[in-house]
């Protein structure tokens, strides 16, 4: 489980750790994948590894529950390598498992289409949020469990990020890099103060990432300004960063000024 401690009180801290001791365990401990004729030991050992296994993964989405809807900024476009196809997907299967409706900007093609199928597919919720032109054009994806048509692209932005408890941004083109530095800057500047998570599919921002740093380098953001991000590999690691952020201190952004 990676988790972000930077700021974390006491008993987050605790929680953490709590966590993290159990899911080792588990994973740690040898398990029987096939029960038939084994000993008693070893029949043991698989409950006593299921036990431990469940109570890590149930205490790890009691630490996310806060996180009810989740943005996600992402492509459009159907021209990509199937491995950000695969990981949008399996990041909507992840929202499903995990209780979490998803938000995303509604789009028929693309990862907007693949976070969408693996939301919907594993039975959760999907809310797209599109401007009308968009849907005059036919870019609405039908199979969303639920449609809002907004009147153009900044109410668009402004809806998504107002419903959502947390921002994730896949690999995207312009509209999504604007998109995620446009978030960015409203929590530089304290007007959106929720987490925000660069999921890093096979690296696709680590130049972007590059980027940012060096712009804190120059001076043109503070060194705290660092935290205003997570960054995930996976979309497992994803989910799993959500669980160990603090809300309120994650909030806290020292001025620009």
């Amino acid at each position: 489980m990676t988790a972000n401690l930077g700021g974390a009180s006491e008993k987050d801290i605790k929680n953490f750790v709590f966590i993290s001791f159990f899911t080792r365990l588990a994973v740690t401990l040898p398990m029987t994948a096939n029960l038939g004729g084994a000993s008693e030991k070893d029949i043991k050992n698989f409950v006593f590894i299921s036990f431990f296994t469940r109570l890590a993964v149930t205490l790890q989405r009691k630490m996310i529950s806060d996180f009810k809807k989740i943005c996600v900024f992402c492509a459009s476009s159907s021209r990509i390598d199937k491995k950000y196809v695969d990981a949008a997907y399996e990041l909507g299967r992840l929202f499903s498992a995990n209780g979490i409706s998803c938000v995303c900007g509604a789009g028929r093609e693309g990862l907007m289409k693949a976070v969408t199928d693996g939301t919907i597919d594993s039975g959760g919720h999907a809310i797209g949020i599109i401007p009308q032109f968009m849907v005059d054009n036919g870019w609405h994806y039908p199979k969303l469990s639920e449609i809002i048509v907004t009147d153009d692209m900044h109410s668009r932005k402004q809806s998504m990020a107002d419903m959502a408890d947390a921002v994730i941004a896949l690999p995207g083109g312009c509209g999504t890099l604007e998109e995620l530095l446009e978030i960015i800057t409203w929590k530089q500047l304290g007007i959106f103060g929720k987490p925000i998570i660069i999921l890093n599919t096979d690296g696709f921002f680590d130049d972007l990432l590059r980027m940012l740093s060096h712009c804190i380098n120059e001076g043109f953001m503070k060194p705290s300004h660092s935290h205003l991000w997570h960054v995930a590999g996976t979309p497992a690691e994803a989910i799993a960063e959500l669980g160990g952020i603090n809300i309120e201190e994650d909030a806290k952004v020292e001025s620009k000024y």
